[in-house]
């Protein structure tokens, strides 16, 4: 008899509501079925999470080079040779630069007696070494020197493009 209490208290309806067999308006879903459903959920917001990701430090590499770009204002170019003695004589003064201006000012090195930077002298139709090119924010030339270039004097051909220390 107590067996028949717990087991015969339903109309049989109740265990279709739960079981979803003869009800056509409760779904019933196998615990495979709902991992499944539940992995796909989670890929679907992980992958979301990830192009969400990759846009932002795509647009924060943009903003940064175009920042980078805007906070350049001069391109000081060195056209020489490393064995050449007033060419020597200019490498700790583009270093100081550098240093001192490194957000305003980008430096840059041509060695015109080797293979990579013979292709230099011609592009900047270089007569001596050294030869110092100017180039301002939109990559234009504004000054040129020949021979060594004392710190002092270079300083006030930056400070013609803005550049300040």
């Amino acid at each position: 008899m107590l067996l028949m209490l717990v087991s015969g208290c339903g109309t049989g309806d109740d265990n279709a509501a739960v079981s979803g067999k003869d009800n056509p308006e409760t779904v019933s879903l196998s615990n495979e079925d709902q991992t499944t459903i539940n992995n796909k959920q989670q890929q679907a917001e992980e992958t979301d999470s990830s192009i969400s990701e990759d846009v932002q430090k795509t647009e924060a590499a943009q903003k940064t080079e175009t920042e980078e770009k805007e906070e350049i204002k001069v391109t000081f170019v060195e056209l020489g040779s490393v064995k050449c003695i007033p060419c020597k004589m200019m490498q700790p003064i583009m270093d100081e630069i550098e240093k001192e201006y490194k957000d305003q000012v980008k430096v840059v090195f041509h060695d015109v007696w080797t293979k990579e930077g013979s292709p230099y002298a011609v592009k900047y139709k270089i007569r001596i070494i050294p030869t110092q090119v100017f180039l301002d924010k939109d990559g234009k030339e504004y000054y040129r020197h020949e021979g060594f270039f004392p710190k002092e004097d270079l300083v006030k051909i930056l400070e013609m493009q803005g550049v300040e220390l």
